[in-house]
């Protein structure tokens, strides 16, 4: 393809995870970002330049502020803990849930050729399924109306060694005739895919890395606690009778990694055996086998002390995830496509009724 530059505007953009899997591809620049989170802001800073803009992005005016260039695309994932499975699910009632319209915002004064907006698969439950349905009508009705197509991605079928459910919302404006599917899975256990990425491949040579690599105290009960759970498993290995025996309830407490498979979700924050830990040896992962787990390259430097950093890192699109997403984009930057009817598509989704149009997002 011939180069041209496909600028992006990015939100909620924390250390920049999905900027880099876009930028990775080729072509895609982002040009202006936001966050609120400063050593978030100084990771993302130093990887791509003095173009994010830190600060309350309800405070920020797209209309009026001569600083936002225009875009082809806006990229950004919105608050997702008010939509996540593992809490209690408040989704467009509680306090965080309602910042996706901000960017909606930004698709309304920019007008992108398309946005892609990601987010936690309980999404798609919140509210009784009402706040995926309510943000779904939100951005098809920006005018001149966007064609809007969530999907449910694991992004080990993509290539990350990882197991990390997520939604896309992509959203293609209906003037530009740009027929958009999903990318079917490149990786899994299927005939003609390539095989998952495993952690054990993730991690190797990942101890010669300088960088965000430090090993985290750990006290001996803990090791002890470790010790008794086998590769891949968690707290509830531990036999009850065991004075080493824990309570958990979510499944991330004191998992260990198996290294013949992708990794479990990994998560941002939390105590009391979050952390994910390694095997064969008896200790929490260190942030760079985190970021290793997340498919970052070794040279992208996290900013922030240990807990910032972990929260960075799983709060992160792991790039290489969205690598076929933003290949599957650029013929539209590039207007290399034959044009089709979106107002007869968008009103053929539109008339659905929900149900049939979330068998769509989750098929």
């Amino acid at each position: 393809m011939k180069q041209k530059e496909i600028r992006i505007i990015s939100l909620f953009s924390g250390c920049g995870g999905l900027d880099l899997g876009f930028e990775q591809v080729g072509n895609y620049k982002t040009l202006w970002a936001n966050d609120f989170k400063h050593e978030a802001c100084e990771t993302f800073r130093n990887h791509f330049g003095n173009v994010i803009v830190e600060g309350d992005i309800e405070k920020i005016d797209p209309y009026t502020d001569p600083n936002i260039p225009d875009c082809d695309l806006i990229l950004g994932g919105f608050p997702c803990q008010d939509f996540s499975i593992i809490w209690k699910q408040p989704g467009l009632n509680g306090e965080r849930g309602n910042l996706y319209k901000s960017f909606l915002r930004f698709v309304d004064a920019k007008k992108p050729k398309a946005f892609v907006a990601e987010n936690v698969k309980g999404i798609l439950t919140a509210n009784k399924k009402k706040a995926i349905k309510q943000i779904i009508e939100d951005f098809q009705n920006i005018e001149p109306g966007y064609v809007v197509i969530p999907h449910l991605y694991n992004f080990a079928d993509y290539g990350v060694p990882e197991y990390r459910e997520r939604v896309l919302i992509v959203g293609i404006r209906v003037d530009t005739g740009f027929h958009f599917e999903h990318p079917k899975p490149t990786h899994g256990t299927d005939k003609g895919l390539l095989p998952y990425v495993t952690v054990g491949e993730a991690f190797e040579g990942v101890e010669k890395v300088p960088y965000n690599n430090e090993l985290l105290k750990v006290q001996e009960r803990t090791k002890k606690i470790i010790s008794l759970i086998p590769e891949g498993g968690n707290f509830t290995c531990i036999p009850k009778d065991s004075e080493y025996y824990v309570k958990g309830m979510i499944s991330h407490v004191y998992r260990r990694i198996h290294r013949g498979e992708p990794s479990k979700t990994i998560i941002a924050a939390g105590g009391g055996g979050t952390w994910g830990y390694h095997y064969p040896e008896n200790r929490p992962l260190t942030n760079r086998e985190r970021a290793r787990i997340q498919a970052f390259p070794d040279d992208f430097i996290f900013y922030g002390n240990t807990t910032e950093v972990r929260r960075q890192i799983g709060n992160a699109v792991p790039p290489v995830g969205v690598h076929a997403i933003a290949n599957a984009l650029k013929p539209l930057f590039f207007g290399e496509y034959e044009k089709v009817n979106l107002d007869e598509q968008r009103k053929q989704l539109m008339n659905l009724s929900f149900e049939d149009r979330y068998k769509l997002i989750t098929k």
